[in-house]
């Protein structure tokens, strides 16, 4: 009787921590009916599976900015965060693209990871914007949108166009990429900032599961994270990562940022290390 009543408590609390958050639709009325129900369920899909693979949201709601457009090359072609007492996603998209157009797309899971950390200090946009380019695979390998093979595919070609991004920046005086994580769009360096990130994250990942820390993977180290000590504020890049080594018990990631931060070519990722995503 005790271990049924135990597992009926078991289960009840899982239920009740796994509450997703939903989304708030604003803008909605632009559209016709029929794209109505066809942006309901892109959203809620990209929630749902965010959700499902870094875990609830604290927030009960995300207020979703819809921007449709009557012109576009891409399904997606623009989303940011907005910041507030509510963190939401702004999203301008093709009013006529499908909704498996739509649910392929990566731009929605990669602003959806963004929630899970607080907002950066420009010089550390590397470590935002790499941390969500990690997730987003994550996430849409986890829902079934990509095979672990495309997705091995798509980092492995990332980091290479990184590293291309890299070379054609090595002209500058200050080539340390906290400075050019700084002038990130006057440089043309998001190729470089996003995947010397993803980078990191991959090489905090390995070291993690070396080290048998509590949380052997950033998937788990995120969602504990977002539960427990996400800022409202924004914050330094270098304080948000002690929260990570707090947790994770280790002193990985502050050791990483003091090495990429300053670095000046693109970092170097083994097989060992791609094999541990």
């Amino acid at each position: 009787m005790f271990v049924f009543l135990l597992f009926v408590f078991s289960q009840f609390s899982l239920s009740t921590q796994l509450v997703y958050a939903q989304a708030d639709f604003i803008g909605l009325s632009k559209l016709n009916e029929s794209q109505q129900t066809k942006v309901k369920s892109w959203i809620n899909h990209g929630l749902e599976a965010t959700q499902k693979t870094l875990g609830p949201l604290k927030q009960k709601a995300v207020p979703i900015y819809l921007e449709p457009q009557y012109f576009a090359f891409e399904a997606v072609p623009w989303a940011e965060v907005i910041r507030g007492s509510q963190d939401g996603v702004e999203l301008q998209f093709s009013r006529y693209a499908s909704l498996k157009q739509l649910k392929n797309d990566w731009t929605l899971y990669h602003e959806l990871a963004h929630l899970y950390h607080p907002l950066l200090n420009y010089k550390d946009f590397w470590i935002s914007e790499g941390l969500a380019t990690f997730l987003q695979n994550q996430i849409m390998k986890d829902s079934g949108v990509i095979t672990h093979e495309n997705m091995m595919m798509r980092i492995k070609a990332g980091l290479e166009r990184g590293k291309a991004n890299t070379y054609r920046l090595s002209y500058l005086k200050d080539a340390r990429l906290s400075s050019v994580a700084s002038n990130m769009w006057q440089l043309n360096a998001q190729q470089r900032v996003y995947w010397s990130g993803v980078a990191f994250f991959i090489e905090a990942q390995y070291k993690l599961k070396q080290q048998n820390a509590q949380f052997n993977s950033i998937v788990e180290l995120i969602n504990a994270y977002q539960a427990c000590c996400k800022m409202s504020q924004q914050q330094s890049g270098k304080d948000f990562l002690r929260s990570l080594d707090k947790l994770s018990k280790t002193a990985i990631f502050t050791n990483l940022y003091f090495k990429y931060s300053v670095l000046k070519e693109f970092p170097v990722i083994s097989k060992q290390q791609l094999n541990q995503i």
